[in-house]
Parts: structure tokens; C-alpha cells; sequence
């Protein structure tokens, strides 16, 4: 039975290692606003989901975000790219955990510790621009090392 049990682990930890991208997850899915995402670590998914789908246009938001991280984050680094038809159109960038920009609570979590986030975001924008497109985030750290990656697919029929 052990020797069962062994092995049956080993193939799904074979097959995890085999498999080089993960699942789609849908954020919201509204009448006229549809979001997803699927992480590009091919080591790591996470897990995130909000509360309340037609604020995230105008509103402030709750959000569930969890991961287990691989890295250490002493400094935490975002990169955000709006891609429509393939090319980049909108790049955005901020440090997030550095000497003196500590915004987030989990700044200086260390490798393999549980990151868990419950509340309040705001995006800062008046509206989600319309259309099909893709929002791809990157999180690095002080080593330029992927702490977490995703593409986001935004689909937005809302006229304001």
C-alpha cells in the first residue's frame, strides 16, 4: 500500500514539473465585463478573487489574494504592460518593498512563507479603457527574481 501510495505521488509530482502552464481562472464575469488570468511562473499559481465584480471599474474593492512564496521579497518590484493585438501600449512601473517604500504589509516575507492578502484596493482610474486586451503583471524582487507573474485578459462592453 505504500509502495502505491509512493508512487502515485511521484507521477503527480512528475506531471507538475511536465506541465508548463497553468490554468485560466476567471476574476469576474459580468453582462459586460469579464476578467481572467493565468499565471506565467511556469512554478508557481496563486489564488485571487474580489468581491464585487462592477466596482472594480469606479470603486474601491475587497480582494483575496494568497500564495506560497518562492522567493524572499526584501524589495518587491512591479511592472504592469497593457498589450492589445500583441504590442505594448501602456507600461507602468513602482517599487512597492524597498528601503523606504514599505506599502504593503508583506514586505520582508521570506521564502516558502504563506502571503495572504483581505482587503481594500483601488486602481486609481476612472474606468477600464474598452475593449479585448491583456494586462500583464510582474512582481520581482531585490534579486530580479519572478515572485509572482500574470496575464490578465480584460473584456470591458461597459459604456460609462
Amino acid at each position: 500500500m505504500k509502495a502505491s501510495n509512493a508512487l502515485l505521488f511521484i507521477l503527480v509530482l512528475l506531471y507538475i514539473n511536465a506541465s508548463t502552464q497553468w490554468p485560466t481562472h476567471t476574476v469576474c464575469k459580468e453582462d459586460n465585463l469579464e476578467i481572467y488570468y493565468k499565471s506565467c511562473d511556469p512554478q508557481q499559481d496563486f489564488a485571487l478573487s474580489i468581491d464585487h465584480c462592477p466596482d472594480v471599474a469606479t470603486h474601491t474593492f475587497n480582494i483575496r489574494a494568497a500564495t506560497v512564496l518562492g522567493h524572499s521579497i526584501k524589495e518587491l518590484y512591479i511592472k504592469l504592460d497593457m498589450i492589445i493585438n500583441g504590442k505594448t501600449v501602456l507600461s507602468y512601473s513602482e517599487t512597492l518593498c524597498g528601503p523606504g517604500h514599505s506599502k504593503l504589509i508583506f514586505c520582508g516575507k521570506n521564502k516558502g512563507e504563506h502571503l495572504y492578502y483581505e482587503g481594500p484596493v483601488t486602481l486609481g482610474i476612472k474606468e477600464i479603457p474598452q475593449g479585448d486586451y491583456t494586462v500583464s503583471a510582474k512582481l520581482t524582487n531585490q534579486d530580479h527574481v519572478i515572485v509572482a507573474c500574470a496575464d490578465f485578459t480584460v473584456k470591458n462592453y461597459l459604456d460609462y
